[in-house]
């Protein structure tokens, strides 16, 4: 998963590459359809993979649910060793391939070992529970009402995506949306940085962060008031969050830093078998 403004030669992106083996042929098969022009979207990515050194990509142009139940269209992302989820509206990426041929084509290849990457609203997608708007709109300096719904269901683990994290100022919104569903883990990712999971564990990659914030032991939370009444100020208490940097590893399934669980995991050893850091008997 990458957090948005992916570069060609930016080690985010090159992390997908080098999973699909994508420079010695892996085949690629990229989706534009969250895009407002899922057209001018693929010419670009074409353009950034080729850039990057990927020798086998394809993106079929999927903007409307019927073409998403073309079998052919459904056959090829089956096919593929890498699938790409390009950026742009989550919501419209859902709608459209959601409960489609081309989405149970996605879910089946992941299902048998191929890699999903997805960007931006791509992202996003990929949770059982999708986050969006919430924002102020620039145009019409109106708040946007949140949107928490259903995704595209690949990743687990109880989690929400937000993206673009750090350069948009996004830790607010997602304060909001896991104090309103505190079961969950905010996961933000910053642009230009992807975190990479395997299994229940993701490794960062690039030159970003991922921020997490779990919301298991909130005692108190006034979310609800913030979403319906713009210029609510939010309380909150007991709400955890974390950092993590490039190279270092979160585990999904502690919501902790894989170092902090091998740590705990070892002194619980210790102490099971009668020994304790700093005793002397």
């Amino acid at each position: 998963m990458i957090g948005g403004g992916a570069t060609p030669t930016g080690l985010a992106l090159n992390a997908f590459l080098d999973l699909v083996d994508a420079r010695r042929g892996g085949r690629i098969v990229g989706l534009t359809t969250a895009s407002g022009d899922p057209v001018a979207s693929a010419v670009a990515w074409q353009k950034d993979f080729a850039a990057a050194g990927a020798m086998n990509v394809e993106i079929p142009i999927v903007e409307r649910r019927d073409q998403a139940d073309d079998p052919r269209t459904a056959a090829l992302v089956g096919e593929a060793r890498g699938i790409f989820l390009g950026g742009g509206d989550q919501i419209k990426l859902i709608a459209t391939l959601g409960g489609t041929a081309v989405g149970h084509a996605i879910r089946d290849a992941h299902m048998g070992g191929a890699t999903v990457c997805g960007t931006s609203a791509g992202a996003a997608a990929l949770t059982k529970t999708t986050l969006a708007n919430g924002e102020v709109d620039l145009e019409t300096g109106q708040l946007v009402e949140m949107y928490i719904g259903p995704g595209l269901g690949l990743l687990g683990f109880h989690t929400m995506i937000d993206t673009h994290f750090a350069e948009r100022r996004r830790l607010h919104r997602l304060f909001v949306a896991i104090a309103g569903y505190p079961e969950l883990m905010g996961l933000g990712i910053d642009e230009d940085t992807a975190l990479v999971i395997r299994g229940h564990l993701g490794e960062v990659v690039g030159k970003g962060g991922v921020t997490f914030v779990d919301g298991r032991d909130v005692h108190y939370d006034n979310a609800s008031e913030v979403r319906q009444r713009p210029g609510a100020q939010l309380t909150l208490s007991a709400l955890r969050v974390g950092i993590v940097g490039a190279g270092h590893v979160l585990n999904l399934r502690e919501r902790e830093l894989e170092e902090v669980v091998r740590l705990r995991s070892a002194l619980k050893a210790e102490v099971v078998h009668g020994v304790r850091v700093g005793d002397e008997s």
